[in-house]
This record gives C-alpha cells, sequence and structure tokens, in this order.
C-alpha cells in the first residue's frame, strides 16, 4: 500500500455526500433543501480543498493568492441565488485542481492520487450540472 492509499480512500469516501444529494431529490423530488444542504457542503470541501493548497513557505506568493481566491467570495453568496452558487462552485473546483497541478509538489504525488483527483474533481462538477439543473427547475415551478 503506497503512503497515499488514504488520501485516496478519504477523497472517495468526501463525494458521497455530493451524490447523495443528487439522488435525494430522484428519490424523493425536488426541494430547496437538497440544494441548500449540496452548496454548504460544496462550500465546506472547496475551502477544505484549497486549504490543502497553502503550503507556507513552499509556494510563490502567486500560489499563495491562487489557494485562497476561491473562498474569498464566500460571504457575498449568501446574497446570490442559489443557481449562481452552485454555477461559481462547479467553476472552483477544477480551478483548484488546476491550481494543484501547478504547484511544484504535485510532482510528488503518487500517480494513483492525480488519478483520484481527476474523477473527484469531473464526479463533483457533474454533481453540480444536477444540482443546477434541479435549481432552474425550482426556480421556474
Amino acid at each position: 500500500m503506497h503512503p497515499y492509499m488514504n488520501h485516496i480512500q478519504l477523497g472517495y469516501y468526501g463525494v458521497l455526500p455530493f451524490l447523495a444529494c443528487v439522488f435525494w431529490p430522484l428519490l424523493l423530488g425536488s426541494s430547496p433543501q437538497a440544494i441548500d444542504a449540496f452548496s454548504l457542503y460544496s462550500m465546506g470541501i472547496l475551502a477544505f480543498m484549497a486549504g490543502t493548497l497553502w503550503r507556507a513557505g513552499e509556494q510563490s506568493y502567486t500560489h499563495a493568492v491562487m489557494a485562497v481566491l476561491v473562498v474569498i467570495p464566500f460571504p457575498l453568496l449568501a446574497f446570490a441565488s442559489a443557481t449562481t452558487t452552485l454555477i461559481y462552485l462547479a467553476v472552483c473546483f477544477p480551478t483548484v485542481l488546476l491550481f494543484e497541478r501547478g504547484m511544484p509538489t504535485w510532482q510528488q504525488y503518487h500517480k494513483d492520487y492525480h488519478k483520484m483527483r481527476f474523477i473527484l474533481t469531473s464526479v463533483v462538477f457533474v454533481c453540480h450540472l444536477f444540482m443546477i439543473a434541479q435549481s432552474l427547475e425550482l426556480a421556474r415551478g
């Protein structure tokens, strides 16, 4: 077992609440609560992911700014519509992955970690698309 196995397992476990929130409306019908739960969990995970990019003393000023850039607007999301919040979050997850891939430490990670990050970012992005559709449907109806 390589040293990143725990990180990989935790990553896959962390996607389960995203999937649960996507399936919630499919099983129980659309509701603002499902969208709110999804958005709050998404913000928490995004903040965590951005925090993992923070490597004090190991990065350039630009990388330090990029590590926190995605979470700075969080307070403003309280004034945004659910759809706007979901779109913002959907864009931020691939952005964080791009930032991470640009870090010098990315090359030190195991190839299985690279694969896991790409898969999870893709799944989370698609989950956001489903929830955006749910949000639009609720706003319309």
